[in-house]
């Protein structure tokens, strides 16, 4: 049973197994930011901008419950009984969802720039041909260490 043991801390610790556990949880937290930025702040605008409609009382009544229909909202309804149909619910966890795919998208897009401007960046010139015998040979350097011919100094190099 140990060996099971050590082989599932082992994988528990490694690097990708933490990471990914790390952004769950930054993605749970994000969730609910973005679920507050919907219910809280987007709806109510949208709602006041097509009459003052809220859609979270978006339903409709498929069985009544022990009051009789109609319901002044979906809270009441669910007091009632009734089993509704809730659309409106359904309508904020699509704009909720809208506005994650879009930060999502946002963010790998900005970091697929930064990956690529780190990978267009130039190396750094550390070594250079002999002329005599073409190996390789470290910029500073004043002779070639394959073929001992007296090499030139290197000039500056300027950054672009």
């Amino acid at each position: 049973m140990s060996g099971f043991m050590q082989e599932f801390r082992d994988f528990a610790v490694k690097g990708n197994v933490v990471d990914m556990a790390v952004g769950i949880i930054i993605g749970g937290a994000f969730t609910l930011i973005v679920k507050s930025l919907v219910g809280d702040m987007l709806n109510p605008l949208i709602g006041l901008l097509i009459g003052g409609v809220d859609f979270s009382n978006f339903f409709i009544v498929l069985k009544e419950g022990a009051q009789a229909a109609p319901y002044a909202s979906l809270d009441a309804a669910k007091e009632a009984g009734a089993v509704t149909l809730n659309y409106g619910l359904f309508i904020n966890a699509i704009i909720s969802f809208a506005l994650v795919a879009l930060a999502v998208f946002v963010l790998i897009r900005q970091i697929n720039k930064l990956k690529k401007e780190a990978e267009e960046a130039p190396e750094e010139v550390t070594d250079k041909d002999c002329p005599y015998c073409l190996s390789r040979v470290p910029l500073a350097a004043t002779r070639c260490g394959h073929c001992t011919s007296e090499l030139a100094p290197a000039a500056p190099v300027e950054a672009a």
